[in-house]
């Protein structure tokens, strides 16, 4: 997870730092630094006339352009007539651009990567036939909020669904009363989503307490720590029909029959090809065999070509950030009306493994760094100063007014924003450990 977290951070800071860098030198300008992380700093280099360092801390970077104001606040270097190759120098529409460069970055990165994910991996899901077909497994949050196991959900918010991914998705978790339209026993049942739903979606390990599609199975390996199921002589393919004589379909019977079995044995009817054996198998005192199963379930898979990806991957990338505007607001509004927890339904960079999680999986790294890079292009455009976006209205007033703001009020301008941001930072960063100790 560290791993992923880091290797994302130095992608998404390197290009963006190096949009404002390739924009300045395109211009004339003089770059005296660019780093990537904050100090202590880990090792550096000249180039020319730039100094390129990688730092310890990989919350950040920034780019060191001479003749600007910016957080190194060198207010000495501006008492001078400003030079030719200086920030200050140039045309304020070059200084916007340079401004820019990180946010345009970004978003063409964002862009590109979901793009290219579309092209080459297209969309495999579970289709809604699956989950009516099979029901749900409701853990302790879904049975809190009424759902049972064997439930077959057949409607989301009054209309049919596409994908089991939709039942936990935007129009699930952040529309107001949303519910599942729910077959149990012969009957259709409604049961509303809480407006916590959020929170706990947030919570990877809640979040698996909600529900997952219900599945039939066969083995497909075995756990290298706990070696009874190996031992019983279960093999790679072999489908389990019955548990002590208790016929079973699903995954999740096998599981309540196992964990009913607690440091004992269970008798296994198991079907080889076309050969019924009986087996026995251990079971450890947390109530596992040491066997891993492969859903049977019939994926759908819609590829699409060059011009399809082209114009669902630039929407998806967009749409990434209207989603997260929507689900911050949503968190807010919840939050104001107490029905969430803002702690819990935020997360900073040190949490951030737990959206990547524990295995490296190259389509989920680069779907997570698109979003990553969308909404850093987002909340740099925030017209916050110290911030890309607060020089962009700046900049802005002196094109359109003519009269460029004082140095002093940059100034103070700055150091204003850099207490907002960094005012933020504490608090994210200190609620990320809050979290991991005692959330």
């Amino acid at each position: 997870m560290i791993g992923q977290v880091v290797l994302a951070l130095a992608i998404l800071i390197g290009l963006h730092e190096a949009g404002h860098m390739l924009a300045a030198k395109a211009f004339g300008m003089r770059v005296e630094k660019f780093a990537i992380g904050f100090p202590p700093k880990i090792f550096s280099f000249k180039a020319g006339e730039t100094e390129y360092s990688l730092g310890a801390i990989p919350l950040g970077g920034f780019v060191k352009i001479s003749g600007m104001i910016d957080e190194s606040l060198d207010m000495e270097s501006m008492a001078s007539e400003p030079e030719p190759w200086e920030f200050r120098a140039k045309p304020a529409w070059q200084r916007l651009i340079v401004m820019m460069g990180g946010i345009i970055v970004n978003v063409i990165l964002g862009v590109i990567i979901f793009i290219s994910l579309t092209y080459f991996y297209g969309d495999e899901y579970i289709p809604r036939e699956e989950v009516v077909k099979h029901g749900i497994v409701a853990g302790d949050y879904g049975q809190e909020i009424g759902l049972k196991t064997g439930d077959k959900i057949t409607e989301l918010n009054g209309t049919a669904y596409k994908s089991f991914n939709d039942l936990k998705g935007v129009d699930a978790i952040l529309e107001d009363d949303s519910y599942y339209t729910v077959e149990r026993g012969g009957k259709e049942l409604r049961v509303n989503i809480p407006p916590n739903v959020l929170e706990v979606m947030s919570d990877k390990e809640k979040a698996a307490n909600f529900f997952e599609i219900r599945f039939p199975f066969v083995v497909d390996a075995f756990s290298d720590k706990i070696p009874y199921a190996k031992e019983s002589g279960l093999q790679k393919g072999d489908k389990i029909l019955a548990v002590n004589g208790k016929a079973i379909t699903y995954f999740d019977e096998l599981q309540e029959e196992v964990q009913r079995n607690r440091d004992g044995k269970v008798e296994l009817t198991v079907l080889r090809g076309e050969e019924r054996l009986n087996l026995t198998s251990k079971v450890d005192t947390a109530g596992y065999m040491g066997m891993q199963p492969k859903a049977e379930l019939n994926m759908a898979t819609q590829t699409y070509n060059f011009g399809e990806s082209l114009n669902l991957g630039t929407d998806r990338a967009f749409g990434s950030v209207m989603a997260n505007i929507k689900g911050f607001g949503t968190v807010i509004s919840r939050w104001l009306d107490g029905n969430a927890s803002l702690g819990k339904s935020v997360m900073g960079p040190f949490q951030m493994g737990k959206i990547f999680g524990p295995v490296w999986i190259w389509q989920k790294f680069w779907t997570i760094t698109a979003i990553l890079s969308m909404w850093l292009a987002f909340v740099n455009f925030l017209p916050i100063p110290a911030l890309d976006g607060g020089h962009v209205v700046f900049l802005t007033y002196e094109m359109i007014s003519g009269n460029k703001p004082s140095d002093k009020f940059l100034e103070v301008a700055q150091k204003v924003g850099m207490a907002i941001v960094l005012t933020l930072m504490i608090l994210v960063v200190g609620n990320d450990f809050w979290q991991m100790i005692f959330g």
